[in-house]
């Protein structure tokens, strides 16, 4: 590559090495104690240069990354990880199994628009697959081989319900709660963006310093990870009092209870209510009292909070004139009053001031210069297989952006050490 030799200072004519041996350290970094080190090196010189004194601000945000392979339906993951098993245990190899060729690749021959036919088939799969794990219950394995047939118990039951026949199986009508969705990269999960838009990967999780546009802190996880809690990981190391801004994605009551707890000023989007009528009232048209454990309604009417956390009106909607604008439920009217709902009262007040309002406008909007600059060239499919290989991957590439904006505000070494011109 001309570029990378004119960068290093050598002749166009120089042989390089072997693109392997990049491979080759990837591989010794990931299996070091210290895997990220490069990320924690750039951190360091971050550090040096007090490009980030007096910077109290952090942004958080997340963005989905599609993985690096194809989403595989039912029929080839038990196919693949029964040949998976097959390959790696002996015991497995030696049974004689009837659904398929299993030397075979790539899906079984059938008339998949005939449906007895298809669950024939599914029937056929997971009773091979039931049946080489039960023959290795007792079986000594070492950790590949573990973790292969643990796969093959999770792919034979997260998408298959009995049949009508006893002893037969289908492919169940619903979606199993962290379903693999590939043998091949069993750390890919399935995520709604909205109804209508879903992906299948991973999500990078960023918290940025707003101003300068430096990442302070990353991790990447299955993408139907939750936002919040990874936030809160994100800021573990980072000192008391900043003002953290994330979006609605980050309003949950634990992650709310988590910033107060860590001394953070907390300009984050609240969760928007609900009403159970369109147009009707919301939780704050009721007036919660968590030190009496009371709620009174828009009509007047107050019951106590159960032990439950709800508080039930029941009887007191019959003939309420409010009604229609407030529950369409036969029983009554129930709110659930959630284990932080002081917290998330708060966040709903604080969200109409002036002051957060305009620190929300100003700066919260910038982690997303930071996240345009991560999926640039091609970056928004992760290159690897797996959470750890890509996590480095996330590491190395937030550290060379970091580097990148460094460079760019002027970033040079003299005898006193890093600092920016």
């Amino acid at each position: 590559n001309i570029a990378w030799k004119v960068a290093c200072g050598l002749a166009l004519d120089d042989p390089g090495f072997h693109p392997s041996v990049l491979s080759l350290w990837r591989a010794r970094l990931r299996a070091s104690d210290r895997p990220e080190r490069i990320f924690e090196v750039v951190r360091q010189i971050v550090h040096a240069t007090g490009v980030l004194k007096g910077k109290t601000r952090r942004a958080l945000d997340s963005t989905l990354l599609d993985d690096a392979v194809a989403t595989q339906d039912t029929v080839t993951q038990l196919v693949a990880a029964i040949r998976r098993v097959r390959r790696l245990v002996p015991a497995a190899a030696a049974l004689q199994l009837d659904a398929h060729d299993y030397n075979q690749p790539g899906k079984p021959a059938c008339a998949w628009d005939d449906q007895a036919a298809r669950e024939q088939l599914v029937s056929g799969l997971v009773g091979d697959a039931l049946a080489v794990l039960g023959a290795l219950v007792d079986a000594e394995l070492d950790a590949t081989q573990a973790e292969a047939v643990g796969l093959l118990g999770v792919v034979a039951g997260q998408d298959v319900e009995p049949g009508e026949r006893l002893g037969s199986w289908r492919i169940a009508r619903k979606v199993a709660p962290d379903r693999v969705i590939s043998v091949v990269d069993p750390d890919s999960r399935h995520m709604h963006k909205s109804r209508r838009s879903y992906r299948d990967g991973y999500k990078a999780h960023l918290a940025a310093e707003p101003e300068t546009g430096l990442v302070t802190q990353a991790k990447l996880t299955p993408a139907n990870a939750g936002d919040g809690p990874t936030g809160l990981q994100l800021l573990s190391d980072e000192p008391d009092g900043l003002e953290v801004l994330a979006d609605s994605a980050y309003g949950g009551g634990e992650t709310r209870a988590g910033l107060r707890a860590a001394g953070h000023l907390q300009t984050v989007k609240p969760l928007a209510l609900r009403s159970a009528v369109p147009g009707g009232f919301t939780k704050d048209d009721f007036r919660i009292d968590l030190d009496q454990q009371s709620v009174t309604c828009p009509a007047g009417h107050t019951v106590g909070i159960t032990p439950s956390s709800q508080a039930v009106f029941g009887q007191r909607c019959s003939g309420c004139p409010l009604r229609a604008r407030c529950t369409t439920a036969k029983d009554g009217k129930t709110l659930r009053v959630h284990p932080h709902e002081a917290e998330l009262l708060a966040a709903r007040r604080r969200a109409s001031a002036p002051e957060f309002i305009a620190s929300y406008r100003q700066w919260r909007p910038m982690v997303e210069r930071s996240i345009a600059w991560l999926v640039a060239g091609g970056n928004r499919r992760v290159p690897y297989r797996g959470l750890a290989r890509n996590q480095q991957w996330l590491s190395l590439r937030v550290a060379a952006i970091n580097l990148r904006r460094l460079v760019t505000m002027g970033l040079n070494h003299h005898s006193a050490g890093w600092m920016l011109a």
